[in-house]
């Protein structure tokens, strides 16, 4: 990433967070994150944007079983699969997040939840609409696989269901949501989460609170 891109006028820290809705680590990160600045009792001085990255761009729309997913994809024995979960649910379980992995659960095509987070962003909620999704699929057993259940999450948060319709059949909107992620992929982001700071460093994977806490302080003093 550029070293000589200048941090935004308004003083505050820019945080491009670049990661998928279905992705468990970027969730982690993310309330890891949180949770930092809440202690610092910076919010007022963060300007976060999430930043699409889908973690399986080729998927079907009808998506693919998560349990037989994951031991495509990575090998995991059923075994290994059962203590990943485990160990993600306990890490969560401080931060007011549930994983709910069951029977059934399927890993969907993320590219509409993208498109409508870009549409999201717009009407500044796209943080809200970010989270509503994640806890939408590991919290509470709704498929975002359907079209539908996105739509029902953006109407819960007060936004426009035909209007957002209507960006999902949009092709400049989906070459838009594309261009991004080939963006970060070519700044040399190959796996999410991924955590950039002022466009000019970056920290990758879920680290822990005081991680954070140290980059952001070091942040804060070069102001």
């Amino acid at each position: 990433l550029s070293t000589n891109t200048k941090i935004a006028m308004n003083d505050k820290i820019k945080i491009d967070v670049v990661s998928d809705v279905v992705c468990p680590w970027c969730a982690i990160a993310y309330k890891r994150l949180e949770r930092a600045i809440e202690e610092m009792g910076i919010q007022d001085k963060i300007d976060l944007e999430w930043q699409p990255f889908e973690l399986n761009p080729q998927m079907p729309s009808e998506g693919e079983d998560l349990t037989e997913h994951i031991r495509r994809k990575y090998g995991s024995s059923a075994e290994d699969l059962q203590r990943s979960k485990e160990q993600m649910v306990a890490l969560m379980k401080d931060y007011d997040f549930d994983f709910d992995y069951y029977d059934g659960m399927r890993m969907p095509n993320t590219l509409n939840a993208h498109i409508l987070l870009e549409y999201a962003k717009e009407k500044g909620k796209q943080h809200d609409l970010n989270m509503r999704f994640m806890r939408a699929h590991f919290s509470e057993r709704k498929s975002l696989l359907h079209p539908d259940v996105l739509l029902q999450e953006l109407t819960s948060i007060g936004l426009d269901a035909e209007e957002a319709n209507n960006c999902l059949s949009d092709d400049r909107r989906k070459a838009d949501v594309l261009e991004k992620e080939n963006y970060w992929k070519n700044h040399g982001i190959s796996a999410v989460p991924t955590m950039v700071f002022n466009l000019n460093s970056a920290v990758t994977g879920a680290q822990s609170v005081d991680v954070y806490k140290q980059v952001l302080s070091e942040l804060l003093s070069q102001k």
